[in-house]
């Protein structure tokens, strides 16, 4: 009987993240569950999985802590290698450049882009060995427009889709697709507090997202019907930003 695929997924304790690591698991993946601190939700979101019939570890470490991410994962990582990773995590603190300190540009900066770079070259090593993997980079629409107040976040996502493209063309051949999905306005805590009647003449479908729809964009990149794609940047935004 053939082993599951395990997906790791960062930040996956609520929001984007929680739903994309039900939907993985709702497709037959075991679940590696990364979260920083929020014990509570990550257990919640755990027992969903559970009640799906699949095996969920946590893994409560920051992303962007070099030691922690190592100690987390270098143990499982020696025996079992994961089909997927998607790296959800985020982190914002917005407001203008002008009045920006260093620590809210440095921290925004770090969760994002350290993150990525600490996580993926642990697993990456793992997938190369197995020739086999799929990577997905979860960015934003500010990374791709530009966001007035969001100068941080919208560098930290920019830099993201970068590195998507740069490590899909590394890894092609050895079986790796590397892409990212790009996220408009969905219902999350980031969003709530922004008053609707000021984001929704932005979104030409004159709504806002929902997890489940990003989750499965996500599900289909990780899936067998994806397996000419790689490099992309696929947004999910009601055509904020075309």
């Amino acid at each position: 009987m053939p082993q599951p695929k395990i997906a790791l997924v960062t930040g996956a304790s609520k929001g984007i993240g929680a739903a994309i690591a039900l939907g993985l698991a709702s497709d037959g993946f075991d679940i590696w569950l990364n979260y920083r601190s929020d014990h509570d939700a990550a257990n919640e979101v755990a027992c969903r999985i559970l009640e799906l019939g699949r095996v969920c570890t946590l893994l409560p470490f920051d992303v962007a802590d070099s030691a922690a991410v190592t100690d987390a994962l270098a143990p499982l990582l020696e025996n079992e290698t994961p089909a997927v990773l998607v790296n959800n995590a985020g982190y914002a603190k917005d407001g203008i450049l002008a009045m920006m300190d260093e620590k809210s540009w440095k921290d925004v900066l770090s969760v994002h882009l350290d993150g990525f770079f600490l996580v993926t070259k642990l697993v990456l090593f793992a997938m190369l060995k197995k020739r086999a993997g799929r990577i997905v980079n979860i960015v934003s629409t500010s990374g791709q427009s530009g966001m007035g107040g969001q100068t941080n976040y919208s560098a930290a996502k920019g830099g993201l889709i970068a590195a998507t493209k740069s490590l899909a063309l590394e890894v092609a051949k050895r079986n790796i697709l590397v892409n990212a999905v790009s996220p408009g306005f969905i219902e999350t805590e980031m969003t709530r507090e922004i008053p609707k009647e000021r984001i929704l003449p932005f979104i030409p479908l004159g709504r806002i997202g929902q997890p489940d729809e990003v989750a499965g964009i996500v599900g289909f990149l990780c899936s067998d019907k994806a397996t000419y794609i790689t490099g992309q940047v696929i947004a999910v935004n009601g055509g904020a930003y075309m």
